[in-house]
């Protein structure tokens, strides 16, 4: 304890941020946890802020703007799920690769996930560009929304592969413990989406003013040039993974145990997803302030939890690196401990969030419909932001095992299992309306956590191959 100083976390910190690489597999445990937690952390929190200052921007065009932008998403992250869901298996099959020592193993996974990714965008954006006013009708908008609505809806879905490539590419980095290049990515594509927002939307100097198109568009740029940083770091060398021309042939072998490891995070992403497009459709019962109070709230939700979120996304690192390189007792004690970090950071946040719920939403949006309904939905959900920890860690930990199919059975389980007929019974045969949602989302929440602590403790997911 006397060696320790604020200088040499200071420094610890600033090596974290400029990116350093070291062998996670060996070094100490806090060390390793702060060189990939912090970036990772920073890099959510940039991903959340933009989520935030976005909807600010957005709600400056009336309920039915963020209405539009609340109902689309909910479509969208059916995509994005299997982007994540094909992320995570990149992010175990390099992490072991690079635990075992073999970096150019782990470029032949990157480029046949880069295959991988670009027909997923492809195959699933076709149909959204398409149908952009069926998909807004069917998620139960107002007719006003789908005439005002279609333009956003139709713009990002066309253009939904910088985000997969986006998610896709730092699943690269992150596997091979190049966290602070995947911050960087980040902090470009949303740092340059935060300031083209109110360009495009409202039509500052030379730009047309597109209105909520306009957050479309914005979006599309500022991704489009993270995915740009993204490739000219691994083409030209400068990160632990290198691609070359030799990576390009497909690879059979490699793609089927993409497919396998990748089809279970996609499920049970899949299976999250359509839980909250269900949760999306009852809160739409409700009309249109009570959805934008209801995105509002969990855009503030989403900018406390994406840090954490970055926490696990180090545990899973750090469990694939050290299965790789033969240490399955340190793989777990990096995931328990990792877990009790991000519990303390959730709870300090939560307080916040329960103490000024009416202040925060109407940061955004006055309205007092608005305001209670938004409040209602944040004060409510940050009670279960402890079983949120536990549960978010501990199920990528597991994903960093490449063990994909445990936490798709569990998210079945609490979600479809127990959210969705839950939250249908509270709103509406019980007439709770939205509070009766947001109480099904902490329930399920806390199963999930139980279950994950369970199933993590039996230590199964040690013996799994990727």
């Amino acid at each position: 304890m006397k060696t320790f100083s604020f200088a040499a976390l200071r420094r610890l910190i600033w090596s974290a941020v400029k990116g350093t690489e070291e062998d996670l597999t060996r070094i100490s445990l806090p060390r390793a946890i702060i060189l990939l937690a912090i970036p990772m952390i920073l890099e959510m929190a940039m991903e959340s802020l933009f989520a935030v200052v976005d909807i600010f921007f957005v709600a400056q065009l009336g309920d039915e703007a963020v209405a539009t932008v609340g109902l689309t998403e909910s479509v969208l992250t059916l995509i994005y799920a299997l982007a994540v869901g094909l992320a995570t298996a990149v992010t175990a099959m390099i992490s072991r690769r690079i635990g075992e020592k073999k970096p150019e193993a782990a470029g032949e996974v990157a480029v046949q996930a880069i295959w991988m990714g670009l027909g997923l965008a492809v195959v699933l954006g076709i149909p959204g560009l398409c149908f952009a006013p069926d998909i807004l009708r069917l998620m139960g908008a107002e007719a006003s929304i789908v005439t005002e609505g279609a333009a956003f809806t139709r713009i990002m879905f066309g253009t939904n592969v910088v985000i997969v490539f986006l998610f896709l590419l730092n699943a690269v980095f992150r596997g091979g413990g190049n966290a602070s290049l995947a911050m960087r990515a980040l902090w470009i594509a949303n740092g340059l989406n935060i300031v083209l927002d109110p360009c495009f939307i409202f039509g500052l100097g030379p730009f047309p003013e597109l209105g909520l198109p306009g957050a479309a568009v914005a979006t599309s740029l500022g991704r489009g040039a993270g995915v740009a940083f993204q490739l000219y770091v691994l083409l030209r060398g400068k990160s632990a993974i290198k691609l070359s021309a030799r990576h390009l042939r497909w690879r059979a072998d490699i793609l089927r145990r993409l497919g396998r490891v990748g089809a279970g995070g996609a499920a049970q992403f899949l299976v999250a997803s359509a839980s909250w497009v269900f949760l999306m459709r009852l809160v739409a019962t409700e009309g249109s302030a009570v959805i934008a109070g209801y995105t509002i709230g969990i855009r503030i939700i989403v900018f406390a939890i994406l840090p954490a979120w970055g926490m696990a996304n180090a545990a899973a690192t750090l469990v694939g690196q050290n299965l790789g390189a033969g240490d399955p007792q340190r793989a777990a004690q990096a995931a328990w401990r990792t877990a009790f970090y991000a519990m303390l950071f959730l709870v300090s946040i939560s307080a916040l969030c329960i103490l000024f719920a009416p202040e925060l939403i109407a940061a955004f949006d006055d309205t007092p419909a608005v305001v209670a309904s938004g409040a209602a939905c944040l004060r409510t959900i940050c009670l279960g932001y402890v079983a949120f920890a536990y549960g978010m860690v501990l199920s990528q930990a597991l994903n960093g095992a490449g063990d994909t199919r445990t936490p798709t059975l569990l998210n079945l389980i609490a979600f479809w299992g127990v959210q969705i007929p839950l939250a249908y019974v509270l709103s509406q045969s019980m007439d709770w309306g939205a509070p009766g949602v947001y109480w099904a989302m902490v329930i399920a929440e806390l199963l999930f956590a139980m279950i994950c602590i369970a199933v993590f403790r039996q230590g199964r997911w040690q013996q799994v191959k990727v």
